[in-house]
């Protein structure tokens, strides 16, 4: 195992067979708990050292704020899709969205990530108006969008009023397995043309998957190192399935924290420079997860810079953390965070090295 560890490193590929062998790890009982761990450990030690390289130990920050918690799409995992009646509906408007900077500016952000739903309250001419109201104010920020599928006339208004980042979870490369996480009007091909789109515009662009989503195999795993592999996107990020009570998979189990952090180290080694997420979710499954993430690879973590009366209705999935802290709780507790495993916290934009 340390020698195909040894070869995605050196050539940041491997062959599908030898992901399959690296993931099967956990599974494969011919490997006790104290070799696991060893294969693990010297996994991390390589992603360490290649972000060292390019990052050294800056961890860089995005300012979080999700806009609204409408969604015209049905997906079986997701706590804000449409069939949930029980959620509590919120829109932001643009002065509430302004105010978030403001605070975010202040307490050292350099990156806001307008995060929500697939709401049609959102024209064009809105978002366009509130990117551009931004990226005016704080010339020195980076916008990252994370709005879910549109076509290509929108995401180039948003590039055009500025926008510098897109982060669209592709979930699975597997169209069978998407099938089973999706309602029928949605399909991974439209979503693969989206990335698409936006890396053609101009976008740093950024996919990612949920880890131990229902019906999930290694086999499905492998299909995505390969496909994020083929993308080369500038982000990637994951975290682990966590079930929301409101949702057809409330029963499911959730994803681990091993096989997310795993799947951070053979991320760190495939795409070296990638901008890759401790996140919310990792450090929702476990206290220390997005420490964890860290010394795995990651080189990003997201604080939430919502207004504290929305927080908790954003529910993507259970327990979500920090949805009663202030921002300036969220930014001071990561900063602790990050200097009791020897890593920094900057103000920076934290582009993608070309």
């Amino acid at each position: 195992m340390k020698e195909l560890i040894d070869k995605l490193h050196i050539e940041q590929k491997l062959e599908p067979l030898e992901f399959k062998n690296l993931l099967q790890m956990e599974e494969n009982q011919r490997y006790d708990f104290e070799e696991k761990d060893k294969i693990s450990t010297y996994l991390f030690e390589k992603a360490r050292t290649v972000r060292q390289e390019y990052y050294g130990n800056k961890v860089f920050t995005r300012g979080l704020i999700e806009l609204t918690n409408y969604c015209k799409n049905d997906c079986y995992y997701c706590g804000i899709r449409r069939s949930n009646s029980n959620a509590l509906r919120y829109r932001l408007e643009k002065e509430d969205i302004l105010s978030c900077c403001e605070t975010g500016y202040f307490l050292g952000f350099r990156t806001f990530v307008l995060q929500g739903g697939e709401d049609r309250y959102y024209t064009d001419r809105i978002m366009t108006d509130i990117i551009y109201t931004i990226k005016s104010k704080y010339p020195d920020c980076a916008v990252t969008l994370s709005l879910g599928e549109k076509e290509y006339e929108t995401y180039k208004a948003y590039f055009d009023a500025g926008a510098d980042r897109y982060l669209l979870r592709h979930e699975t490369s597997n169209s069978e397995h998407y099938r089973k996480l999706h309602p029928e009007e949605m399909s991974l091909s439209h979503r693969k043309k989206c990335l698409e789109k936006l890396k053609e515009i101009g976008f740093q662009v950024g996919c990612g998957i949920m880890v131990g989503s229902p019906f999930q195999t290694i086999d499905h795993l492998v299909e995505d190192l390969v496909y994020m592999k083929e993308l080369s996107p500038h982000m990637v990020g994951i975290g682990p399935f966590i079930p929301h009570h409101d949702t057809p998979f409330a029963k499911e189990n959730s994803g681990t924290m091993e096989q997310t952090l795993f799947l951070l180290g053979l991320i760190r080694l495939m795409l070296p420079k990638v901008l890759l997420p401790a996140t919310t979710a990792l450090g929702t499954i476990n206290p220390k997860g997005r420490e964890m993430g860290i010394l795995a690879g990651a080189n990003v973590v997201m604080p939430n810079l919502s207004p504290l009366r929305v927080r908790k209705n954003y529910g993507l999935y259970d327990n979500k953390i920090c949805t009663g802290d202030e921002a300036a709780e969220c930014r001071q507790c990561m900063d602790l965070r990050m200097k009791s495993i020897g890593y920094e916290i900057v103000s920076e934009r934290g582009d993608f090295i070309k």
